[in-house]
């Protein structure tokens, strides 16, 4: 009988290295725990887990002998980390792997929202360009002043990125950080008043809930930009929509929203938003990455040796 569970929307390509790997049972999604008869979830040991639907104590309690529950992806904001703990039960995650494409990602969309390239496109590719001459000039990215709210991984390799692009580059963290002269701000309010463009890289959960607040984005002002490509959870959405309907902030560009993938339809009559469907890590060279990383997490964990990449 196999010991491993996977659950989530795998791609065909996960499914057959999950299955040359491990043999699991595959389920859609958490609420099909229930539904396996009692040997069944006896007998699982590790849960390799993705999606963004809750997985906690109640899916835990139905798996007595579960040790791992090997997330994919770098947030793990679904999984009740602390009920896990409290079970023994041990939590992975796919950090490093997605490094890149998501930092690639956020600078794409900075600059794609400042240059109103989807707008440039659209004129060009409807005739107007011939019809009515030159799209309207639009803003310089280069040399404006950034910041970013979170300097882990991902906000390190996006300030590396912009450093070339010449920025004037400020950041939120908890402590200090060891940079290249950048500027560190003790909240994000301060932060967010000395910057033009604001890129929110935070982590998930209940601890990040609302961090960019009213407060912040009305710190943004009439020229301020918001660039999110962490949870849609991070930020004040209700606000958010507020000041870019209003005009109190330029705009924004969004990989990540609540409620995802059915986002609020206000974002739809925006123009100055850009929206993109939270595809930060989505290269087939990166998923192939994070998916291996999973398995070996499982795999570490089934053979008795330390997780690779631990979360608790």
């Amino acid at each position: 009988m196999t010991h491993t569970l996977a659950i989530g929307p795998y791609n065909d390509d996960e499914k057959q290295g999950l299955t040359r790997d491990l043999s699991p049972i595959y389920l859609d999604g958490p609420a099909g725990v229930a539904d396996l008869d009692a040997a069944q979830r006896e007998a699982i040991k590790a849960v390799a887990y993705k999606g963004h639907h809750a997985f906690g104590a109640t899916e835990m309690d139905l798996l007595p002998n579960v040790g791992v529950v090997a997330n994919y992806g770098v947030g793990y904001d679904a999984i009740d980390v602390k009920e896990a703990s409290a079970r023994g039960i041990k939590v992975s995650n796919t950090p490093g792997v997605l490094n890149d494409d998501v930092a690639d990602l956020a600078v794409a969309m900075l600059i794609m929202q400042g240059r109103e390239m989807e707008h440039a496109s659209a004129w060009a590719r409807s005739g107007k360009w011939a019809e009515q001459g030159e799209y309207r000039l639009n803003r310089k990215v280069s040399g404006g002043r950034v910041g970013i709210v979170g300097l882990g991984r991902i906000g390190r390799e996006i300030a590396d990125r912009l450093a070339a692009f010449k920025m004037d580059i400020h950041y939120w963290s908890r402590s200090e950080k060891d940079t290249p002269g950048w500027t560190h701000h003790a909240d994000p309010v301060s932060l967010t008043d000395a910057v033009d463009y604001l890129i929110v890289a935070l982590v998930g959960g209940p601890d990040t809930e609302q961090f960019v607040s009213k407060e912040v984005i009305a710190a943004l002002g009439s020229r301020g930009v918001l660039v999110n490509i962490s949870r849609g959870s991070t930020v004040d959405e209700g606000a958010l929509l507020d000041a870019l309907e209003s005009g109190a902030i330029a705009g924004a560009a969004l990989d990540v929203f609540l409620n995802e993938p059915k986002i609020d339809p206000r974002f739809y009559a925006l123009d100055n938003v850009v929206i993109q469907p939270h595809q930060g890590s989505g290269t087939v060279e990166t998923r192939a990455a994070m998916a291996k990383l999973q398995r070996d997490n499982v795999l570490a964990f089934l053979g008795a040796k330390d997780l690779l990449t631990p979360v608790n």
